[in-house]
């Protein structure tokens, strides 16, 4: 047997998560949990640089701040934050300033196209004059204006941060500018004065879905039109090894009905969002899969590490995030298939992490009785036990005291 590699030293190692809205951003949560206790020797909060795009940001800033993948779950998965709970509609409130305002040009838009049809009838007709009330459409259904006041008040909390500069470690949010249509940094030199909350709130700004976000006079959408990972910020920054989890993948319909978890023809009849989903999938997914193929020409010394779900299972792609049932299950989901994977690919990951003085812990990937449950609230035992006993004590400390007092009294 071959001795284990020694760590490299001073190996810099990077998180790059994607997208994938808030369910994705569930997802994400349960596969990192699943990877904080299978891999001994590395800390979530102590990387040395956290790239977030889309749902992912949102995730990435919360462990930049300290928040464990514990905590992460009681809090967005279990809502058992006393502080600031959170919930999914603040994702979903109507962009009703933007309608408005849409609503109020169509007099004069109607003006506009009647005087230019008026003036030359024989160059369109009356119809396509009107055209010109497509700019009556507003520019995103919802306003996530919500998410930024919630992160503001949570990144306000003591111990923690809403300036990049004031993070120990490089924290990356990319969002895309609308007009250059070029991938923004936000936490790098000359975006860093952003606060996180604005810049998160840019880089889930679903274009269509949610209004575009106004920052320093330019304005933003989803980072994920640009690209869906963005790892190579992190090897830009100097990682050697980054570990990347990315939830938007489309759905193989063919593969999903042979596995029995899908209808035939489900996915076509399942309506105008769903199949709008999938195309925006397989588009992000295409370019992310040419993407990291070329990471091993561009970056040859440094190793990434890529967790997915699998395209033939539905439940991430049909599920409500709404729904509290759903959210666990999104969550355990991506905790135990996380957790399969490692499993299944531990000799081949094994000495790809020894080099980095990470231990792959396959006990607790071998044991089929492992849930986010058990590991969130089981391991608390010993604590619980030992707050009790502390108390006992005390109790017991105060009582013989009173006698005390009695006898010299």
């Amino acid at each position: 047997m071959n001795a284990p590699a020694s760590p490299r030293p001073a190996a810099r190692i990077g998180l790059a998560l994607g997208g994938g809205g808030p369910l994705g951003g569930i997802y994400e949560i349960g596969a990192l949990r699943a990877l904080d206790e299978s891999l001994d020797g590395l800390d979530f909060n102590n990387l040395d640089v956290y790239v977030g795009v889309n749902a992912g940001s949102f995730v990435a800033a919360n462990l930049a701040n300290q928040l464990t993948t514990a905590q992460l779950c009681r809090i967005f998965v279990r809502n058992e934050a006393d502080v600031h709970p959170f919930r999914p509609e603040v994702f979903y409130r109507p962009a009703l300033k933007e309608i408005a305002s849409r609503a109020m040009a169509i007099p004069g838009l109607v003006t506009t196209a009647m005087g230019r049809f008026a003036r030359n009838p024989n160059d369109q007709s009356l119809l396509e004059a009107l055209a010109v009330l497509a700019q009556a459409a507003p520019a995103g259904l919802f306003d996530n204006e919500g998410l930024h006041e919630y992160l503001l008040r949570a990144f306000s909390m003591l111990g923690r941060t809403n300036d990049f500069r004031q993070l120990k470690r490089s924290l990356y949010i990319v969002a895309a500018d609308v007009e250059s249509t070029e991938a923004v940094r936000f936490g790098a030199p000359g975006h860093d004065h952003v606060p996180i909350s604005r810049a998160i709130q840019a880089s889930t700004a679903s274009p269509g879905l949610y209004v575009p976000v106004q920052i320093d006079g330019r304005y933003y959408v989803d980072g994920t039109l640009r690209k869906g990972l963005h790892a190579s910020v992190a090897f830009e920054d100097g990682a050697d090894l980054v570990l990347a989890v990315n939830p938007q993948v489309p759905i193989d319909a063919s593969k999903a009905v042979r596995a029995g978890t899908m209808a035939p023809g489900e996915l076509t009849r399942s309506g105008m969002p769903n199949l709008l989903s999938q195309m925006f999938r397989t588009m992000v997914y295409s370019r992310m899969t040419s993407g990291i193929a070329q990471y091993a020409t561009d970056y040859p010394d440094k190793e990434l590490i890529l967790f997915e779900p699998s395209r033939d299972d539905t439940k991430l792609f049909f599920s409500n995030v709404f729904s509290f049932q759903s959210r666990r299950m999104i969550c355990e989901y991506a905790y135990q298939m996380t957790r399969r994977d490692l499993l299944k690919r531990a000799d081949t990951l094994e000495p790809a992490l020894a080099k980095y003085g990470i231990t792959l812990r396959r006990d607790r990937l071998a044991d089929t009785e492992r849930t986010i449950s058990t590991t969130l609230y089981g391991e608390m035992l010993p604590l619980y036990a030992a707050r009790n006993l502390k108390k006992k004590q005390a109790g017991k400390g105060r009582l013989i005291n009173r006698l005390r007092r009695a006898e010299h009294a």
